[in-house]
Order: structure tokens, then C-alpha cells, then sequence
């Protein structure tokens, strides 16, 4: 049987990962709806993060310092893996800075953890979307195509231009929604949601 101690102490442990939970949820619903993740959840959801984490290692006696330390260093890590690909048109900012801001609160090694998986996920998304809309030769010869752009133009400013003019020809992924998936299966798998 559970003591009150034990659930007290779990739920503050935990209670970080739970509220990052529960903003992935609601950004990747805004994002399958809109096809958008808005700043005005964004930027509020890192600022958040960099107070807490500024807060709660200062509480401790780590100094305040180095929680925000940490704390940008976790939104550097989530920028950094998802920058490159909105760079060139790949995704939109939105779902760059819902990973920083997932970053600003559990910091680097998770946030590049729950980035691999949102990165998988987001792949078998993206399969089961062709298969499903029986577009494959399509997408198979506009895949390629994409890649081939990338290695021949590597210009990130004209990628993103040409991504800019395709994007009405494509069917798009709400990515919020893998990284929403991958980053709580993540928490799920390190046992901070129990």
C-alpha cells in the first residue's frame, strides 16, 4: 500500500514532468488543429522554465545560477536538433520552440532522448500518412526530389524558399504531435509519470 509520503514525494519529483506532459499534449492538439504551435504558449512555456529551474537550484543550494544554466542549455539542446530543418523549410518554427521549451524544464539529455523518438515517430507518421492517402509514387519521386535539392543547393535561405512554394503541393505533419508522443514516452520510459 502506497504511504502519503511516498505519493507526496512523487508527485513533486515527478510533478515537472507531468505539467511538461500536459503542455506537449495541449501544443500538439493546437498543432493537429491549426497546423500551428503559437508563441503565445511557447515563449510563456521557456521563460517558465528558465524561473523554475532558476528557483529550484537555488532552493537546493545548487545556486540559482547554475539552474538557469541548465535551463538554457535544455532550450539551446531543443533549438539545436530542430533549427537545421526549419532552416530549410521543413518544419515550422512553432515546432522548433515547443522542443526548446520542452528543453527549458528537463534540460539537455532528455530533451535530445525525446527528440530521437519524436524523430521516429515522426517518421512512421509520416509512412503511414503516404500509404494511408495512396500517394506513394508521389511523395517516393517529391522525397527524393527533396534530398536532391538539399545536396545540390545547400543554400538554407533558398531551400527554404523552394520548400516555401512546394508547401501548398504537400501534405503536411503537425510535428508537435510526434514530439508530444516521443517526449512522453520518454518521461514514461525513465519512470518520472508514475
Amino acid at each position: 500500500m502506497m504511504s502519503a509520503e511516498w505519493l507526496l514525494s512523487s508527485l513533486t519529483e515527478n510533478g515537472v514532468f507531468w505539467f511538461v506532459s500536459i503542455f506537449c499534449v495541449v501544443a500538439a492538439y493546437i498543432d493537429g488543429t491549426q497546423l500551428k504551435v503559437p508563441n503565445a504558449i511557447t515563449f510563456p512555456m521557456i521563460i517558465a522554465g528558465w524561473l523554475f529551474s532558476s528557483i529550484t537550484y537555488g532552493m537546493s543550494g545548487d545556486g540559482w545560477y547554475m539552474g538557469l544554466m541548465w535551463s538554457i542549455a535544455g532550450t539551446a539542446v531543443g533549438l539545436a536538433c530542430l533549427y537545421p530543418f526549419y532552416a530549410i523549410g521543413g518544419m515550422g518554427g512553432g515546432d522548433v520552440k515547443m522542443l526548446a521549451a520542452v528543453g527549458a524544464w528537463v534540460h539537455c539529455s532528455i530533451t535530445m532522448w525525446a527528440f530521437f523518438l519524436s524523430a521516429i515517430i515522426g517518421g512512421l507518421m509520416a509512412v503511414l500518412m503516404i500509404v494511408f492517402s495512396k500517394t506513394s509514387s508521389k511523395h517516393y519521386y517529391q522525397f527524393f526530389g527533396i534530398l536532391n535539392e538539399i545536396l545540390a543547393v545547400k543554400n538554407p535561405d533558398k531551400l527554404s524558399e523552394i520548400a516555401a512554394a512546394r508547401k501548398h503541393t504537400m501534405r503536411l505533419l503537425p510535428y508537435g504531435i510526434p514530439i508530444a508522443i516521443g517526449t512522453i514516452l520518454h518521461f514514461a520510459w525513465i519512470g518520472r509519470l508514475f
